[in-house]
């Protein structure tokens, strides 16, 4: 406990700056962590590392055209260069870039572009205990009102499948068919991040379209895509990711872009190791059993949390389990950032490493105000093939124990704020030193555990 207390005021109460070493259970992400399986490793080991004409690369190429449906494919160092490459490719300074919700990344290189970015998710997004199937959903009735008025000045329509920021909730393929063919109507491309379309595809199995199979589901819905990105750090469990289109003319303004940014067009930017892995990952995308089996997980820890009174957003969702920060510490208002206070508090209490996704994900606005979200959370991601469910039971145990003790928590406040992407770097501290108090009570009831 003492060691845990020590190691959250050394990382200033952000949990990206705690060391690896000091973490029980890693749950602060499912990007970059995920296991691999033998045949990814196997693939890795066979690779042909040449610096260009690889045909480990024409394997991935191929791999993509089979699995996603895309002639062209730009392998990249991860999903944020993807994005980096669509917005310098697409945004002008004044453009719109409309979206369900967004990525903290994808704001980031919108906004670095001279664009703005625009959210239309549909109201039961907002509501954590809705039991909406799909509140990833972009809501379209407001999509065709704003393209009307300001498609010239579109950029693009950005889906991101599953949404993140909102607790990892899916999008339904009637609701893709829909944006697709609004952006059609207007001219204006539809760009999909497909992160975690593994996990959403699942989703529409369940709840869309029982009788289809995961890989027609994959293929269908990529298949709105103008361009297609993913952070292959996720689904595809490997250190990369890629770009991917049908259209020529966006593929060449892109490619040209690679070798400045990234590396040359059969590696930009990953290992070859890594490219033959995320070739065999791409087909694995299409088996249910393995794709399912955190999603099992995820919703056993969200009914046990539920029935035990802890606020969790409903239905579970993919990526992890997700906690209603504002209503898990109702006393602390939304200038002590009730979200950051909460995730610091649960390692004090877990040793497991959650991230913060509220107000501190977001950056200030111009003028220096707070943009508070609509959402406050924890959020407990869940590498793939990684954890059991004994790990669940202990993450339960823990977070309920804190939750009858919230009341102990105060908040946090800014000692070191960096201007942009402020929750990887920056530091703050606990009000009132409420960290102390929680961990003296923690070892009265557990002792130094």
């Amino acid at each position: 406990m003492e060691e845990r207390l020590l190691a959250i005021r050394e990382a200033g109460f952000n949990t990206f700056l705690l060391k690896a070493d000091d973490v029980f259970l890693d749950m602060l992400t499912d990007s970059g962590v995920n296991a691999m399986t033998v045949e990814q490793l196997a693939g890795m080991v066979s690779a042909q590392d040449a610096y260009a004409g690889s045909n480990t690369y024409e394997e991935l190429a191929r791999a993509v055209e089979e699995v996603l449906g895309f002639k062209y494919t730009l392998p990249v160092h991860q999903g944020r260069a993807a994005e980096h490459l669509i917005a310098r490719t697409l945004v002008r300074q004044g453009s719109f870039v409309v979206t369900n919700f967004h990525f903290t990344t994808t704001r980031a290189h919108v906004e670095l572009a001279g664009g703005v970015l625009v959210e239309l998710p549909i109201p039961e997004a907002l509501d954590a205990s809705s039991e909406h199937p799909f509140k990833g959903n972009m809501d379209t009735v407001r999509l065709e009102e704003f393209l009307a008025r300001n498609h010239e000045r579109t950029a693009f329509v950005r889906v991101e499948a599953l949404a993140n920021l909102l607790g990892g909730q899916p999008v339904s393929m009637e609701n893709i068919k829909l944006v697709k063919e609004i952006c059609e109507r207007y001219g204006v491309p539809l760009v999909i991040d497909g992160s975690m379309i593994d996990w959403n595809s699942y989703f529409v199995k369940e709840r869309e379209l029982g009788s289809w199979p995961l890989g027609k589901i994959i293929k269908e819905f990529a298949s709105h895509a103008d361009v297609f990105y993913m952070s292959a750090r996720k689904a595809g469990s490997v250190r990369g990711g890629l770009l991917a289109t049908n259209n020529r003319e966006l593929y060449e303004k892109i490619a040209v872009l690679l070798p400045v940014f990234e590396g040359f067009l059969s590696y930009g930017g990953m290992s070859v190791k890594e490219i033959a892995a995320l070739a065999m990952g791409l087909r694995q995308l299409t088996e249910e059993e393995l794709i399912g089996s955190e999603i099992e997980l995820i919703r056993y820890g969200v009914r046990e949390l539920d029935k035990a009174g802890v606020p969790v957003v409903k239905p579970p969702g993919g990526l992890g389990i997700h906690v209603d920060a504002l209503k898990f510490l109702e006393n602390v208002p939304r200038n002590r950032y009730p979200a950051g206070a909460l995730t610091a508090a649960f390692y004090i209490a877990s040793g497991i490493r959650g991230m913060e996704r509220g107000a501190i994900s977001n950056d200030r606005l111009p003028d220096g105000r707070e943009e508070y979200p609509a959402l406050e959370l924890m959020r407990l991601a869940f590498p793939r093939k990684t954890y059991l469910r004994s790990h669940v039971e202990y993450l339960v145990d823990r977070l309920v124990w804190l939750y009858e003790n919230r009341d102990v928590v105060k908040g946090l406040e800014w000692v070191y704020e960096p201007p942009v992407l402020r929750f990887f770097l920056g530091r703050l501290r606990d009000v009132g030193n409420w960290s102390q108090t929680l961990a003296d009570k923690y070892r009265r009831e557990f002792g130094e555990r």
